[in-house]
């Protein structure tokens, strides 16, 4: 590394541990960046082990995979008491480990570090464990993702609760502090989800072309100087992570990983009573409603991380399944949003122009459409929306950001609602399966959605 690029690094690290001994570090992987950027700069050759040292994937499996970590030296280096922080903010915290991507989305270091340290040991030329029953197992897939598949069903098995889930939000997106779920815990929260698919695709890129990991934080997150910038790689993460894992292998891989864990204290507890035939129903199930809630179906970015206002007055429950769903452009804004940042200003925009210009009680929208990658949530499914007058009870409202009179969504943002939402919502329950699809123009005077988007539902299933 240059000497100015040193300095720099040391710059970066030296403003890091200011803001630390003033407060807290932002949980927000550009501040991931620096820290990885100091540690490569002191030619720390194995940052991944480094991470499971400081408590990272520490599971029986995960340690057997992968080895022992390094040592811990005393005293630890300022870097490592800053990355150790990332990964373990206090005790209390819901869901301990997790940073916010800047394309809105949250992410669990444990996972994704596991994949990529898999990757780095690719590249060297690794051959993964020989030893049975272990050696059946991807590694890659083990420690990111299907030992806490297969022992999160396992749970949810014997006590009645759910696998996957919840989402949460963060405090404040600029300065994020602390993360609150949205519901009970389970071992694979959506976090642990994005965590496990990015550890996947990154590991899978350095297993090919190894470079530094600051580097690919950068490309892959779309972190530039902790500025985000365009429609970052991990936004697509669902689409790459589909691309690369059908459901089939990874139930293949759930099943292994279940006899591994049969012979493992404590998790052959759970699987006493489970036969052959439950054991492979169990392990069909977590692949399928894995890859339905994480790769079939598109994230959508809850109220409380675009900064939603309270809903005024007591909204009106909906009774789903619905039959219909109508489709919109917002006019103004006029300009589709393209990354986080702009999406959420935009429905903070729409919300204050919705409740204090018109009126309503809330944004009309059942749900928004952005062009970055992922679906706002408006009303959501549970509530009587303001979107097609007359109508609003009867289907759900779903507005593209922009002006499509005469140039249509990106190509996908439409396949976000046309191959995502709406079949999500029928396997849901949310929507008939004989529903209808409409353009607000044919149940209003209105042009909306616009002449080029309206022409382009018309392609749609379901359109009448």
């Amino acid at each position: 590394m240059r000497c100015s690029a040193a300095a720099a690094v040391l710059l970066l690290l030296a403003v890091l541990c200011t803001h630390t001994r003033a407060a807290f570090l932002p949980r927000h992987i550009s501040s991931l960046i620096p820290i990885l950027q100091s540690l490569e700069a002191n030619n720390t050759q194995d940052i991944p082990s480094l991470v499971r040292a400081l408590g990272g994937c520490g599971t029986p499996v995960c340690h057997t995979l992968l080895g022992d970590p390094p040592p811990t030296p005393v005293p630890i280096p300022e870097p490592w008491t800053l990355l150790s922080h990332l990964l373990h903010p206090n005790t209390t915290t819901p869901e301990r480990g997790v940073v916010l991507a800047p394309d809105g989305s949250t992410v669990a270091l444990a996972p994704l570090f596991a994949g990529i340290e898999v990757g780095l040991k690719r590249a060297m030329g690794w051959p993964g464990p020989t030893d049975q029953p272990y050696a059946a197992l991807d590694v890659l897939y083990a420690v990111t993702i299907t030992e806490a598949l297969g022992t999160s069903f396992l749970l949810a098995r014997v006590n009645g609760t759910a696998a996957l889930g919840p989402g949460g939000c963060w405090d404040d997106v600029d300065n994020p502090q602390n993360f609150t779920l949205l519901g009970p815990p389970s071992l694979v929260p959506n976090a642990v989800a994005n965590g496990a698919m990015d550890g996947v695709l990154l590991g899978t890129r350095l297993a090919e072309d190894p470079i530094p990991l600051s580097i690919l934080f950068r490309r892959y997150y779309g972190v530039s100087n902790g500025i985000a910038s365009g429609w970052p790689h991990s936004s697509r993460r669902r689409q790459d992570f589909g691309a690369q894992m059908a459901v089939g292998k990874l139930e293949e891989e759930v099943a292994a990983m279940l006899r591994v864990l049969r012979g493992l204290s404590p998790t052959c507890e759970l699987l006493e009573e489970v036969g052959e035939e439950e054991e492979a129903d169990i392990a069909r199930r977590a692949a399928r409603e894995f890859m339905e809630a994480y790769v079939e179906c598109p994230a959508i970015v809850p109220r409380c991380m675009w900064g939603a206002r309270p809903y005024r007055g007591t909204p009106r429950p909906l009774s789903p399944p619905l039959g219909s769903i109508y489709i919109h452009h917002t006019f103004v804004p006029s300009n589709p949003c393209r990354s986080f940042a702009a999406c959420a200003r935009d429905m903070r925009s729409m919300q204050r122009f919705h409740q204090d210009t018109r009126g309503w009680d809330d944004i009309g929208y059942s749900f928004v459409v952005g062009s970055d990658g992922y679906l706002y949530q408006g009303r959501g499914w549970h509530w009587v929306g303001a979107h097609t007058r007359g109508h609003n009870s009867k289907g759900y409202g779903v507005g593209y950001v922009g002006n499509f009179s005469s140039s249509l969504p990106d190509p996908d943002a439409i396949a976000l609602v046309r191959d995502g939402l709406i079949p999500c919502a029928v396997r849901a329950g949310w929507l008939h399966q004989n529903y209808t699809l409409h353009g607000h123009r044919q149940m209003v005077n209105t042009s909306c959605p616009g002449d080029a988007l309206f022409q382009e539902i018309q392609t749609w299933h379901g359109f009448k």
